[in-house]
């Protein structure tokens, strides 16, 4: 693909829509986030990858008609990573991976990784604002977040299954329905946010940064965060509500994980919580699954 390189952060760059959240990640600490640094590990050499958080008009709203206060109109693009990788099996994910050498920069690896992945068309992709990077050990990634504006959306679908299980876009106004919010306990007893939407739980890292962009956009609504589910009993419930029959399955011999803190929500305390990628079978069709 052509090499895309951002400039300075510029919210009049966005739609109407998005300017909220460009304003309220500019210039945005990673200490906000509670997630560590460790200036030691990168001395080391650290690696380095890249992920697209690309907003879009939800496709079943009109153009121009009146929406909620909480991202009218929108959604973002998710992953469903395939449930025989080694690392985070079976999560959901934004798009991207590892900035190879050949990439300009974070965000020609970002909008490559997407094109990989789901086959999107950088050309329709408007890069909004780069993140700072975000420290995730032990396993020594810094993880640069691209916001993008997905101004000219083409019909994407899972490229390779053996690293992508489906390709979702997932309307802004279900993330933000109080409903479709929890507090999951993993399997290693640290708790974190995350959303359940079309028969998938998102949690970890994903998670957390969608947590973190609904409560600097602003379209964040009051939610009961002392609800406390078992990851395993999460996947359950999602498939049930999504007519899916089987538990989840997590492997607990696939133990890929990163220690992080990040800031509750509810009490303002900080927690430390450990990713860790799950073995999960695929939860089924989704309504808001493309390219299937």
């Amino acid at each position: 693909m052509t090499a895309v390189e951002i400039p300075a952060p510029d919210p009049d760059a966005a739609p109407e829509a998005l300017k909220p959240l460009v304003e309220g990640v500019l210039g945005l600490d990673p200490a906000w986030f509670g997630t560590r640094r460790d200036p030691a590990g990168q001395e080391r050499g650290v690696r380095r990858a890249a992920v697209l958080m690309l907003f879009g008009r939800h496709d079943d709203r009109r153009p121009g008609a009146d929406g909620p206060d909480e991202g009218p109109g929108l959604d973002v693009l998710l992953t469903e990573r395939s449930s025989t990788l080694r690392s985070h099996a079976g999560q959901v994910a934004f798009p991207g991976g590892r900035v190879d050498p050949g990439d300009t920069g974070p965000v020609h690896a970002a909008l490559r990784e997407a094109q990989e992945e789901t086959g999107l068309d950088p050309a329709g992709v408007v890069p909004l604002a780069v993140l700072p990077e975000l420290f995730i050990p032990p396993t020594g990634f810094l993880v640069t977040p691209v916001l993008a504006h997905w101004a000219d959306p083409v019909p994407v679908r899972a490229i390779d299954p053996a690293e992508v299980a489906r390709v979702v876009r997932v309307p802004v106004p279900v993330l933000t329905d109080p409903a479709n919010r929890f507090t999951v306990r993993g399997p290693r007893g640290h708790t974190g946010p995350a959303f359940r939407t079309s028969g998938l739980v998102i949690w970890g890292f994903t998670a957390g940064l969608l947590s973190a962009l609904l409560q600097r956009s602003g379209w964040e609504r009051p939610w009961d965060g002392t609800q406390v589910e078992e990851l395993e009993d999460a996947w359950t419930v999602a498939r049930r509500l999504h007519g899916s029959p089987g538990p989840a399955a997590p492997d607990d011999g696939d133990r890929h994980h990163a220690d992080r803190n990040h800031a509750d929500r509810n009490h303002g305390d900080q927690y430390d919580a450990e990713l860790r990628g799950e073995r999960v079978t695929d939860p089924g069709g989704s309504s808001h699954e493309v390219g299937r």
